[in-house]
């Protein structure tokens, strides 16, 4: 079968959706595992675990690790329900965590310049360095790209 553009024909190229679904969801396991592993190392790297709150996401992840190893060693269904809830606590530590992270900002810039208020104090937290503000969110993508894994697995 071809389909014909600008004149010429071009072969349409059918391919069978289970390989099309494995190829996803490996692609989708390759993103989870280095974004996981990637933000670890960040976090770790900027000492983020100088108080209780700031070792919710180390604890999350370093777990989550395991429970993908499960899911790949020894897939199941309760390996992908598991996971499941691990991805779901990642995004809701994720807008936790850039409520956290907002507040922290908010206060530093009151503490700094207290005539600070309105959108001028908003965008001020929004564009400050340390916390920032958004970076938890990075736990909310994490977790949807979790969800979507689990989903593909077939196992749900």
């Amino acid at each position: 079968m071809t389909l014909v553009v600008f004149g010429t024909d071009v072969p349409i190229v059918k391919t069978d959706s289970g390989d099309t679904l494995a190829a996803v969801r490996r692609l989708l396991f390759a993103l989870l595992w280095l974004g996981i592993v990637g933000t670890l190392v960040e976090l770790l790297l900027i000492a983020h675990y100088e108080d209780v709150k700031q070792w919710i996401p180390l604890v999350l992840m370093a777990l989550t690790l395991v429970v993908l190893g499960w899911q790949a060693a020894w897939p199941s269904r309760r390996a992908t329900r598991v996971l499941q809830v691990a991805m779901a606590l990642f995004v809701v530590t994720g807008a936790i965590g850039i409520a956290l992270h907002y507040d922290g900002a908010k206060a530093f810039q009151v503490e700094v310049d207290p005539s600070l208020a309105g959108m001028h104090l908003f965008w001020k937290v929004m564009r400050a360095k340390a916390p920032p503000a958004l970076a938890p969110g990075t736990m909310v993508g994490l977790g949807l790209i979790g969800l979507a894994y689990a989903q593909c697995t077939g196992r749900t």
